[in-house]
């Protein structure tokens, strides 16, 4: 079965340390921004072929605040993080998973 394309709504800054959104289907999720750094998707965080992490998450510190937040297409999110990490690329689909 396929599951359906839900895009986002709203996001928003709640906090020093959390992203709000608001998806099409009415869902609302907070995300803590440390945990995103924690499992940004990026190659620099992930490796590439064994899909193991190269960040280890005492690196990142608790102090990380978001910068800027930009739309990828219609399906994802890029964040620019405080600590100057801005590689991420986090679909919506992802963001989903990390909630479910």
């Amino acid at each position: 079965m396929m599951q359906e394309f839900v895009q986002v709504k709203k996001i928003w800054q709640e906090g020093e340390r959390q992203l709000g959104v608001i998806w099409t289907d009415d869902r609302k999720d907070l995300f803590d921004v440390v945990t995103l750094r924690r499992k940004c998707p990026c190659a620099l965080c992930i490796d590439e072929w064994t899909h193991e992490p190269k960040l280890k998450p005492e690196d990142v510190k608790d102090s990380l605040r978001p910068l800027m937040v930009q739309s990828v297409g219609r399906y994802a999110m890029n964040i620019q993080f405080s600590d100057g990490h801005s590689t991420g690329i986090y679909t919506f689909s992802y963001l989903r998973d990390l909630k479910a």
